[in-house]
């Protein structure tokens, strides 16, 4: 581990040993997908746990498995041993109910030859039945095991313990050039003048969403460039959703990668309820959501679904259209594509779109840009006085309409917060303002001050009559 690295812990074992469970346990909350059905995790899942006061990255992985490089399992394996690399602990879990089977031999031999050190977990060790599986364990030549129940939450105390003892050797790595400790520092321990603390500092939050086999996994890859996302022509092989860390031109991204959403009607095992589940947490959790499209496929009316979530969650968008290298008749389709959104995406009008090849790499320095320039816009605010001066102009070009006989009388516009643009109309009965009037505000408000491919939120505040008796 190099000085100022966070030591990295990489749970590994073969399939249906309970990592993930483990994984979850570790980090203190539910961030993996849990299932009876072995497999489930495929690409390897990073989370953060803090084990004696120190800050430890846990590195959940898929399970090891022999088979052919060119198969899903086979990916899953090298993904799972890029994982491995990068260990300055491994923990190696066996079932301690079935006992140590041959595939649980093979890889303690091949994880040996990782000169990296190795905790042994026999996990799923509840009640006196595995306890001589326990014992048997001794026989991996990994040394002494512990046993524990990720699910019940039996030896997870002593295993952090142990966990944080063994990279106690790492702490040197933390100490600064004349040996003295590396403190961290934040804006509670410090005086005004000596920190100030910046506004929205943070990592950008984006979310890769779109139907199965749309190049999403593909797309993380190649604006990593790394093979981090397993990938292939097997539609549906992200399962879960993977955050990865990545800096481009103007600072840090944090991305997420989510498994493909289906039709409602089509979502039939629990797997795939609990991915796509993960999927819309992931995009309601993101600043800027990138919904990628099959250029060959065109916009298919779950595409408009998703988008139509993306609205209503309030978030910025960027469509991108996908193999555009395949792309025959390119005018055609980006008329078509054009044509479908204005015609069904009218609330997020002018939304970006971009056309990139995942696979070769063409036109992927045209995304992120994109995503700033969308991601600013999201964030604009615009002033009171420049907002009521188009307003003005707007209740001249076009008067409220009539409403019960009486003419509305709306008076002035503010805006209360960004992130997405959000405005309040104030007058009197304002809130009876028809949805065909509103519309005309939030496209004027969307051209004058060029909020494209952002939500809108206008809100409505009527004015009390004062002389109107309480509840009349």
């Amino acid at each position: 581990m190099q000085s100022g690295q966070t030591p990295c812990v990489v749970i590994a074992g073969r399939p249906n040993v309970g990592k993930s469970t483990l994984f979850n346990r570790l980090v203190g909350r539910r961030q993996a997908i849990v299932s009876d059905m072995p497999g489930v995790t495929r690409d390897y899942k990073e989370g953060e746990a803090r084990l004696g006061g120190r800050l430890i990255r846990i590195v959940d992985t898929a399970g090891l498995e022999e088979a052919a490089p060119d198969t899903v399992f086979g990916r899953m394996r090298a993904s799972s041993e890029t994982a491995i690399g990068q260990a300055d602990l491994i923990l190696f879990c066996i079932d301690a109910r079935a006992g140590v089977t041959p595939a649980d031999r093979h890889f303690a031999q091949f994880l040996r030859r990782q000169n990296r050190p190795v905790l042994l977990i026999a996990n799923k060790a509840e009640g006196s039945a595995a306890q001589t599986e326990v014992y048997e364990s001794f026989a991996l030549g990994l040394g002494t095991p512990l046993a524990v129940s990720a699910e019940h939450g039996e030896g997870l105390s002593h295993l952090m313990r142990e966990i944080a003892d063994r990279l106690k050797g790492d702490e040197k790595d933390a100490l600064d050039e004349a040996g003295a400790p590396v403190r961290d520092t934040d804006a509670s321990d410090a005086s005004d003048d000596e920190v100030e603390a910046p506004i929205n500092t943070g990592p950008l939050h984006l979310a890769i969403v779109g139907r199965p086999n749309a190049g999403k996994s593909t797309l993380v890859n190649a604006l990593l460039g790394a093979e981090r996302m397993i990938t292939g022509p097997e539609p549906g092989l992200t399962r879960d959703s993977i955050s990865v860390q990545f800096r481009d031109q103007k600072g840090e991204v944090q991305l997420v990668d989510t498994a493909g959403m289906r039709k409602k009607a089509r979502v039939e095992e629990k797997l795939e309820r609990i991915s796509v589940s993960a999927s819309l947490e992931a995009l309601k959790m993101a600043e800027v959501v990138v919904l990628v499209i099959d250029a060959l496929l065109g916009v298919h009316e779950q595409d408009l679904q998703i988008a139509r979530l993306i609205e209503r969650e309030g978030r910025a968008c960027v469509i991108a259209l996908n193999k555009w290298d395949a792309v025959a008749d390119r005018a055609a389709t980006m008329k078509a594509v054009s044509d479908r959104l204005e015609i069904s995406l009218a609330q997020m009008k002018g939304i970006p779109v971009i056309t990139f090849s995942a696979l070769t790499g063409a036109g992927i320095n045209k995304l992120m840009p994109a995503v700033r320039q969308v991601h600013d816009i999201w964030n604009c605010r615009v002033s009171t006085g420049e907002l009521n001066r188009w307003f003005e102009g707007a209740l001249e070009r076009h008067a409220p309409p009539l409403v019960d006989g009486r003419r509305l009388k709306l008076r002035y516009m503010t805006q209360a917060k960004a992130r997405p643009p959000t405005f309040i109309l104030f007058g009197t009965r304002a809130e009876q303002v028809p949805e065909a009037y509103r519309r005309y505000l939030v496209n004027g408000l969307r051209e004058a001050f060029y909020l494209p491919g952002v939500p809108i939120r206008l809100q409505t505040r009527g004015t009390k009559n004062p002389y109107a008796r309480d509840g009349q």
